[in-house]
């Protein structure tokens, strides 16, 4: 069904110890697991392959169970079907997870990028604070000599501003 949708199948697994390996080697753009799996259900394989790289999951079952469904959304799959379905339910549920997938890693970039700016703004204001305590200078004065020394130095902000923290420290 997939490569007849012009997919490419880049492994197949027995088990799900073997979906990890697979998944780890092979680095695929998208895996597809029957929940029901020997040796490593198909929830607990999805957990650890996305947990050592995360990818769109979509799952596959006999079983429509809430609790099989709050798992595998608990482990991080993004598709969830129950067996028999046809390939006009499966490509939709392959597109939609990798849609999904996409916007997280998306979130996760622009929440690491904020989380990396208030770092940032937080050394900043600290080092103001400082250079307004030890040098007597006004808010917009630290801040106009904190400018200047990164950009003599070519040194973000950033930088400049854990330096002038390190020297004066929180005395």
């Amino acid at each position: 069904m997939l490569r007849g949708a012009g997919m490419e199948v880049v492994g197949e697994a027995r088990d799900g110890e073997e979906a990890v390996s697979l998944a780890g080697q092979l680095e695929p753009e998208l895996a597809i697991m029957d929940v029901k799996m020997p040796k490593l259900d198909g929830i607990e394989a999805a957990r650890r392959i996305i947990a050592e790289r995360p990818i769109p999951i979509v799952l596959l079952t006999a079983y429509g169970q809430e609790e099989l469904v709050a798992r595998a959304v608990e482990a991080g799959v993004f598709g969830y079907l129950v067996k028999p379905f046809r390939e006009a339910d499966l490509l939709p549920a392959i597109q939609t997870a990798r849609a999904r997938h996409e916007e997280l890693v998306a979130l996760r970039e622009e929440a690491e990028s904020l989380s990396e700016a208030l770092t940032a703004r937080k050394a900043i204001e600290r080092a103001k604070g400082l250079l307004m305590a030890k040098e007597g200078l006004s808010e917009q004065d630290a801040f106009a000599r904190l400018r200047k020394a990164s950009q003599v130095s070519g040194r973000p902000l950033k930088v400049v501003a854990e330096a002038v923290v390190a020297t004066f420290g929180d005395g």
